[in-house]
């Protein structure tokens, strides 16, 4: 997708003479070199190491008890670190696509060796910690060979134990198990910048999102929901203002973390909006009160406007997201309030105030910026 954007962009500057042709086909030839941009090539190979991997733990564990223990345990031994001297023999000749998926082959066979080994010896122990020790030695493989094939893979196994744990275990909270994906979620971020993996940053902030949503579902209540929209709105914030300190950093992340705040924020009124509609239907009110309704959508739609007015230029996705809250915003009081035309369209009528007073200020603050700036480079 970028990289068509990229051409088309490229070839509207060469017929503007902005760009001449030879530098225009160097950016492409460029960015086609890079390991990180999209490779069928690369994604076929992943699944062919995945399919083969379990081929081999397959035929491993069908073969299992034909085999002497001191021999099971040597080919173990030896097949994943045959795997793993490939890869850094692969590496060095520089062929990267068949290391990778060398690097998968080796760490699933890891997770198949411990699982084997602790039924050959009825080792003690749970499935959620095998799962941590195999994202550790994920993790540990990735940084060896900053490989971002295998940060995804780390991402996956992250995602095994958060559904794991987070479905058998939902109204437990012991040790540091609850506190694992995010823990998980942290490793994976740093991983990411280390191996220049951008597409498994998805994998954890979604993470993020999911244990967050699982929190909420354990204290289930309206100032929960309150304090998740908040959180959320506040993380926005801290990373789309310009004068925050995170800023910078939010920045060479991209999209991703203004986006992923302002989703939380918007589960965040969804859930409250889930909370008062439950509250008021139990004690029998909605219909004579509807001013937490009000404040709700009022502070729902003002997020959206504020989310478009702080990102919504540079990140479509913040934009397309805000969008789509203040027009879900908008229908659902529109069905609610239904009854009283005259106060729905006094509702909007005040709305399309506070939006139109809310534009004015970003068009001064977007003015006074730009003449900040102007005066700064003259001077």
């Amino acid at each position: 997708m970028y990289r068509g954007r990229l051409e088309r962009d490229l070839k509207i500057w060469t017929d503007k003479g902005l760009v001449d042709a030879g530098t225009a086909k160097a950016i492409l030839s460029e960015y086609d070199g890079r390991q990180t941009s999209f490779s069928a090539g690369r994604v076929l190979t992943i699944i062919a190491a995945v399919l083969l991997g379990l081929a081999i733990l397959l035929f491993i564990s069908a073969n299992w008890e034909a085999l002497p223990r001191i021999a099971r345990l040597l080919g173990l031994v030896a097949m994943i670190w045959g795997f793993y001297l490939a890869t850094a023999y692969l590496l060095a000749r520089g062929r990267s696509i068949l290391a990778a998926g060398l690097l998968i082959l080796g760490t699933l066979s890891f997770g198949g060796a411990m699982a084997l080994v602790g039924q050959m010896y009825n080792l003690s122990g749970d499935e959620l910690r095998m799962m941590i020790v195999w994202f550790i030695a994920a993790c540990i493989v990735a940084a060896s060979f900053r490989s971002s094939a295998q940060v995804g893979l780390a991402g996956f196994l992250a995602w095994a134990f958060c559904g794991v744990y987070l479905w058998g275990h939902f109204d437990e909270w012991y040790g540091l198990m609850p506190w694992m994906p995010p823990l998980m979620a942290v490793v994976l971020i740093v991983l990411v910048r280390y191996a220049d993996a951008p597409a498994a940053r998805h994998l954890a902030y979604l993470m993020l999102v999911g244990w967050l949503t699982w929190l909420f579902g354990r204290h289930e209540g309206l100032n929960t929901a309150i304090l998740f929209a908040a959180l959320g709105m506040a993380a926005f914030l801290a990373v789309s203002i310009p004068a925050s300190p995170l800023m910078p950093f939010a920045r060479t992340a991209g999209a991703a973390p203004a986006f992923y705040a302002f989703l939380v924020a918007s589960i965040g009124f969804f859930l409250i909006h889930a909370e008062i509609s439950k509250g008021s239907f139990e004690n029998n009110v909605w219909v004579e009160d509807k001013l937490p309704l009000i404040i709700v959508a009022a502070a729902t739609l003002a997020s959206s406007v504020i989310a478009i007015a702080l990102s919504g230029r540079d990140n479509g996705a913040v934009r397309y997201l805000a969008y789509f809250v203040f027009s879900c915003e908008i229908l659902y009081l529109a069905s609610e309030t239904i009854g009283s035309i005259i106060g729905t369209a006094g509702f909007f009528l005040v709305a399309g105030l506070l939006v139109a007073i809310a534009a004015w200020l970003v068009i001064q603050l977007e003015r006074r910026f730009s003449d900040n700036r102007g005066q700064g480079k003259r001077a």
